[in-house]
Order: C-alpha cells, then sequence, then structure tokens
C-alpha cells in the first residue's frame, strides 16, 4: 500500500508539473508572437464553416455548436498546449446532409462514436492498435488527407463559377492573387495571412449577411437537452456513426498524435488515448444539446500550424471567440458567414492540404518516428514505435525505402480513389503486410540452403543426400 501511494503522489506530481509547463509554454508563445497564434487559430475555418454552415440549417443547434466546440477549444490548449483543433466529423455531416437526419439523429451518431472511441480508449486498444501501424500507412493517411483537401479546396473555386465571363474572370483573378499571397506568406512571418483573408471576408459579407437578412440574431443562448429515441439511435448509430468510427480512429487519433510530433518536436505529443478521451469526453457532453458531432484532425493541426499557430493559446483564443458568439451572437454569425466568399475559403484549404502533404517528404528520413535516432534513456516513444531499440539508428536500404514509399503511395490512392480513410488504411496495410509474407518466405527459403531439395532419405547411413541446383 505505500509502495501505490507512493505511485500515486508521484504521477500526480508529474501532471501537476507539466500542467504548469504547458501553461507557461502557452503564455511565453503568446507573448512573444500574439498576431501568429491569432492567425493560426482561424487556420481551420477553411474546413469548418462549409460543414458548419450546411449543418445548421435544421441538423444541429448553431449556439450549441459555438459553446460546446469553444469550450472544447479552450480545454485542450490549457491541457496538451498544442493547437489542437476541433472539426466536424465528416462522415456524419456528409451522410446527414445526403439522407435529411433530423437534429435527433445527427446527435445519435456522434454519442455512438463517441462510445465507441471511449471503449477503445479506456481499455487500451488505442494503444496496441498504435503499435501496429506501420508509419508508412501513417504518412499515407496524412498525405491522402491533404491531397483531398487540396482537391476540396479547388472544388470550392469551380463551385463559384457561373454563365457571367466577367464573374468568372474575377473569381479567377481573386483566387490567384490570394494564392501567391500564401506562396509569399513564409517570407513574412509577421503577416497573419489568415487574419487577414478573414477580415476581409467579413468586410465583403457584411453588406448581404446584414442588409438582407432580419433579425440580426443578437440574443442569449437558451440551451435545450434532448434524449435520442431508440429509432433515432438505431438510424444515427449505423447509418452515419459507423462509417465515422475507423476515420476518426485514424484520422483523429492516430493522425494528429504523430503530426503534432513531427510538426512540434520540442513539445510533448499527446498520445492517442489521451486523444481518444478527448473525443469522447467532447460528443458525450454536446451532442445531448444539439451540438455537431467533432473531432480532431490532421487537416486541422496542419492548418493552424502553416498559419503561425505554435501552442495552445491559438486554440485558447478562438474558443473564447466562440463561446461568446454562441452565447450571445449565433443567429449573427450564422448570417455573416453564410455569405464569406468561398473563393477565400478554398485558399485556406488548399494551404491545409499543401502543409499536410508535405509531411510525407520525411517518410524515409531521420523525421520518420520509426526512423529517428531513439534516446538512449528510452525503450521507445510513447506511440509505440518500436525502432531498433535504445539509441537506433536505423539506415534503409534502396529495397526498404522502394517499400516504403509503395506502402505509402498506395494507402493515398485507396483515399482518394474512394474518398474513405478506411479504404486507403486498408489498401496501405495489404501492401505492408505483403512484404513483410515475402520477406518470411524469403528467410525461410535461405534457412533451408539456399535453393537445396531434400530428397527422401534413401541412404543406408542414414544421411539425405543434397541436390543442389544452380541459380538461373
Amino acid at each position: 500500500m505505500a509502495i501505490l501511494g507512493y505511485n500515486i503522489r508521484e504521477h500526480t506530481q508529474q501532471a501537476k508539473r507539466r500542467f504548469i509547463d504547458v501553461q507557461r509554454y502557452n503564455v511565453r508563445t503568446f507573448r512573444n508572437q500574439p498576431l501568429a497564434e491569432i492567425s493560426g487559430s482561424l487556420g481551420d475555418l477553411g474546413t469548418l464553416l462549409p460543414i458548419l454552415l450546411a449543418l445548421s440549417h435544421g441538423y444541429i443547434s448553431l449556439s450549441s455548436t459555438l459553446v460546446f466546440t469553444g469550450l472544447a477549444n479552450i480545454l485542450t490548449g490549457v491541457f496538451f498546449g498544442i493547437p489542437l483543433p476541433v472539426q466536424p466529423m465528416k462522415a456524419i455531416a456528409a451522410v446527414a446532409l445526403a439522407r435529411k437526419f433530423n437534429k435527433a439523429e445527427v446527435s445519435s451518431a456522434g454519442l455512438f462514436v463517441a462510445g465507441v472511441i471511449g471503449f477503445l480508449s479506456i481499455t487500451g486498444l488505442i494503444r496496441w492498435f498504435t503499435r501496429k501501424i506501420p508509419i508508412p500507412v501513417i504518412k499515407g493517411i496524412q498525405a491522402g488527407t491533404g491531397l483531398s483537401l487540396i482537391i476540396y479546396g479547388g472544388g470550392l473555386v469551380t463551385a463559384g463559377l457561373d454563365s457571367s465571363w466577367v464573374h468568372n474572370t474575377l473569381l479567377i483573378v481573386v483566387v490567384l492573387l490570394a494564392f501567391l499571397a500564401l506562396l509569399c506568406s513564409p517570407a513574412f512571418p509577421r503577416v497573419p495571412f489568415a487574419l487577414l483573408i478573414l477580415v476581409i471576408g467579413i468586410i465583403k459579407s457584411l453588406p448581404d449577411g446584414v442588409d438582407h437578412k432580419a433579425p440580426y440574431g443578437f440574443g442569449i443562448w437558451r440551451p435545450f437537452a434532448s434524449v435520442p429515441s431508440p429509432k433515432a439511435f438505431r438510424v444515427g448509430a449505423l447509418e452515419a456513426g459507423l462509417g465515422q468510427v475507423p476515420l476518426t480512429t485514424l484520422n483523429s487519433i492516430f493522425a494528429v498524435s504523430f503530426l503534432s510530433a513531427d510538426l512540434l518536436p520540442k513539445v510533448e505529443a499527446p498520445s492517442p488515448t489521451a486523444m481518444g478521451l478527448s473525443v469522447m469526453a467532447i460528443n458525450l457532453i454536446g451532442c445531448w444539446f444539439g451540438a455537431m458531432p467533432v473531432c480532431h484532425g490532421s487537416g486541422g493541426l496542419a492548418a493552424q500550424y502553416r498559419f503561425g499557430a505554435r501552442s495552445g493559446s491559438s486554440v485558447i483564443f478562438l474558443g473564447l471567440v466562440k463561446l461568446l458568439l454562441g452565447l450571445f451572437a449565433g443567429n449573427f454569425t450564422l448570417n455573416i458567414f453564410s455569405e464569406f466568399p468561398n473563393s477565400l475559403l478554398s485558399i485556406m484549404v488548399i494551404a491545409a492540404g499543401l502543409e499536410l502533404v508535405n509531411v510525407g517528404e520525411s517518410l524515409n528520413t531521420s523525421g520518420a518516428r520509426d526512423l529517428r535516432e531513439l534516446d538512449g534513456n528510452n525503450e521507445g516513444d510513447e506511440f509505440g514505435d518500436e525502432g531498433n531499440g535504445p539509441g537506433a539508428n536505423k539506415d534503409l536500404t534502396e529495397t526498404e525505402r522502394k517499400r516504403r514509399w509503395a506502402v505509402m503511395l498506395i494507402t493515398v490512392g485507396g483515399i482518394l480513389a474512394f474518398k474513405n480513410d478506411a479504404v486507403g488504411f486498408l489498401a496501405g496495410m495489404l501492401c505492408h503486410w505483403s512484404f513483410t509474407l515475402q520477406d518470411r518466405l524469403d528467410a525461410r527459403s535461405s534457412q533451408r540452403g539456399d535453393g537445396a531439395i531434400r530428397l527422401p532419405n534413401d541412404d543406408p547411413d542414414g544421411q539425405s543426400p543434397l541436390l543442389r541446383h544452380e541459380d538461373a
């Protein structure tokens, strides 16, 4: 009992020290680069706004979504200290919009996913899965998601085209200028690119969002809670929630954990278990009040990093803004952002995609977690990467390099071809397993004597003659 009590005290003190360190890091980073943190907090709006606005028309409560996602942003920023995004569950949103779900069915889907992810996290199965997934598959999911975002961003541009050549020409010019500004933004790190895009978009939205929509939408949030019926839960869970589970597990838990370590190596990355518990908590609370089912996402993290966010202070700022808008101006927010130009949103989405695709470049370098030189005091990293043991730094052969690229690209191809992370994941794992099987067969063949054929034992001395054949 004394040992148990000592361990509890030791873990409590470690958690307290880490919490204090995270807050110091958040404050120090925000003091050093306030505009960059604010700009970075807005980097994920390109993927958030279109889905949020579409679901706000009868599928979810916008005010509740702003309040609970705002609280989630604040708490994740405080506890994790990284710019962790809070994004819509895209598979649930797509099914809900296509099949005209009601609020109870959307909430049921979110509750179902939260329950499954919570079970996997609490039982430790998340960590087991993490140890079994090879790095090329993880990077393939990240790169595939990035390319999907780029395609989606291009779709936002083409959706704005019409029969007027004057309008189309102006739209293309605006997009090209914004894209050129995006390409030049790394040369001017102090310029808050995403913040400027947001301000320009709001100025453009004000005339249509205010003059033609009444009332303006200011008012205090009145929360309401509802319990889905068994039928609504069955429809939401089976038709939308079931397909969301692998996407959340792969992109919101595994990919985010690895990506945060890649982008912010000096900050302790949250473990997959912590990511899973975070997703569970957000949805098990908010979905009862009609909030949109949400998760974390590697695309959002890449976007916020791309536009300057380096600490949890960025999402704390974003959470405070969301919370205030949800409490006092939910409808006004809907009116304004309904008119936000898709041409500007597309640039933010494309920027997020480019940042995420860039992660795949380190597949065969020390930037890959399974190839990175491990600290001699560690038996491995917290994500279960197996590496080569303490202090090892694995050198790859040309064949191994090609195989890793093949696994990653097949994962990317599956995601893009079927528009489904789970299909890409399965394709990448099958490719990885095929290479593993080939290695085992080759090893077994070499153990038999480099191609020796053993004949039946006809020798009277009890020794089997060997017939060796020449390699072709």
